[in-house]
């Protein structure tokens, strides 16, 4: 029997592998909605005590919240099909990747992936998950933008983060973006963001976790269409609705109170997937 990776309490693995159970939690109880069968097999390989987050599972607003995560990973994941339909041998990019696989489902043998994270995530990471074939593992802070001229960009490239630039600066997320425009004309970048109330109320506990001080400079937007729009003229802005801009929630399994939370979401929190595409 192969024997169990064993996860300490406060560590970086158990920060990784509870969006990862949460994943988990979404085959179980929506399997028609979301598949991830790889979230199911790696929790398998876990020496961790999961019975705190089993008896959370079964309250309705952390099932939502489980639901959340994995409406956004399909929203990311039909982003990178759609841009691969016109670029079939294009990079596929991770910014924060964390434990996320889904990249592995997408393409071929011919899209490399690169996965960007802190060198102590990278090193859990390659732990938790191995390393793909098609796989190349990038240790560093994603913003020391040095990683953009790592990445093969011959075919084009699709860069994406989800659930990534609540943390960081607006004027960081916009230097990455000029960047980006530079180095990968025809690429796209894909990632989400929240309004001014749905970071309040989303990173509340967060802020004060991290003491993260005077927070107005951080990533959020109350009219994304149109601010980032005036970002730059060299690329098209288009957004959607996070929880219902992609799939239909009008599914047995998922319940009636689940189709009210994201829509609130959607309009009050402000939940959007935005994306450029550069020209």
């Amino acid at each position: 029997m192969e024997e169990k990776i064993r996860i300490t309490k406060g560590s970086v693995q158990e920060t990784l592998i509870i969006p990862l159970y949460a994943r988990k939690m979404c085959c179980e109880k929506f399997p028609s909605l979301y598949n991830d069968p790889a979230a199911v097999e790696v929790c398998k390989k876990l020496d961790y005590d999961f019975s705190n987050l089993d008896k959370k599972s079964e309250n309705v607003f952390y099932e939502f919240g489980g639901l959340e995560g994995a409406m956004r990973q399909l929203d990311m994941m039909w982003e990178i099909n759609d841009y691969l339909k016109q670029h079939p041998k294009a990079s596929i990019v991770c910014l924060g990747c964390g434990l996320d696989i889904d990249p592995r489902r997408c393409g071929t043998a011919d899209n490399k992936i690169y996965n960007l994270d802190y060198p102590d995530t990278i090193k859990a990471r390659e732990q938790l998950v191995g390393r793909y074939e098609r796989e190349i593992n990038i240790p560093g802070n994603i913003n020391d933008l040095a990683w953009l001229d790592q990445i093969d960009v011959t075919d084009g490239a699709i860069l994406y983060a989800a659930g990534v630039f609540h943390y960081f600066k607006k004027k960081d997320v916009k230097k990455l973006t000029l960047k980006a425009i530079e180095k990968i004309p025809g690429g796209r970048l894909v990632f989400d963001v929240v309004n001014e109330f749905g970071y309040k109320m989303m990173m509340k506990t967060v802020l004060r976790n991290w003491e993260m001080g005077d927070v107005s400079a951080y990533f959020r937007t109350n009219d994304p269409l149109n601010e980032f729009k005036a970002w730059s003229e060299k690329m098209d802005v288009s957004v959607r609705s996070y929880m219902r801009g992609y799939y239909d929630m009008k599914n047995p399994e998922v319940k009636g109170i689940h189709r009210f939370l994201a829509s609130v979401a959607d309009k009050m929190l402000g939940m959007t997937i935005v994306r450029f595409d550069f020209k």
